[in-house]
């Protein structure tokens, strides 16, 4: 087998934005540290700072927890198909053959002009198997799927909004997304 067959079939793994990460646990730390000062201030001297301690490793095990399920999330494509590891949800999977289009929607939120990629795989009877969100992969990442794969990115020349997906393809979108709370999901 020529060498640049077998680099063409090798998985490529796809993991989220980076940031992410670094920008979740500077927002954990700045909302427990000021909490837990605080908790440890106020019972130090009555000698039940031993409980504020207990709690304290219980959100440091938490949040170790979050870390290591944001480490492990993935999308591994090659030709024979696509496998995503989610951060919170279960794995799945979906082979080439039963993939019937890729759609690359650029969805915005209602009021607002900023728009972020989504990647739709979609099953042979137009089912949306797989989601990835410009929130977490990147546009290039998206790309790469379609070109490991072999399939053509198909979707709207224009961005839609969250509400013109809720009103023409609910099914693609998840549960939270669908019913919208005074307009501001």
């Amino acid at each position: 087998m020529p060498a640049e067959h077998a680099i063409m079939t090798e998985p490529r793994v796809l993991r989220p934005h980076r940031h992410l990460l670094a920008s979740g646990l500077i927002a954990a730390l700045a909302l427990t540290t000021p909490v837990f000062a605080v908790a440890y201030w106020l019972t130090i001297g009555s000698g039940r700072w031993p409980v504020i301690v207990a709690v304290h490793v219980l959100v440091a095990v938490i949040a170790l927890l979050l870390v290591l399920r944001y480490r492990r999330t993935l999308v591994t494509v090659s030709p024979e198909g696509i496998r995503e590891r989610g951060f919170l949800g279960p794995s799945a999977e979906i082979a080439n053959v039963e993939i019937g289009s890729l759609c690359l929607v650029e969805i915005c939120r209602d009021n607002t002009p900023d728009t972020q990629p989504n990647l739709f795989v979609l099953d042979r009877q137009g089912v949306a198997r797989m989601r990835l969100r410009g929130q977490y992969w990147s546009r290039a990442d998206m790309e790469a799927i379609a070109e490991v794969l072999d399939r053509p990115l198909a979707g709207p020349s224009d961005a839609v909004t969250l509400s013109e997906m809720r009103s023409t393809r609910p099914e693609w979108l998840y549960w939270f997304e669908r019913v919208s709370l005074l307009g501001w999901l």
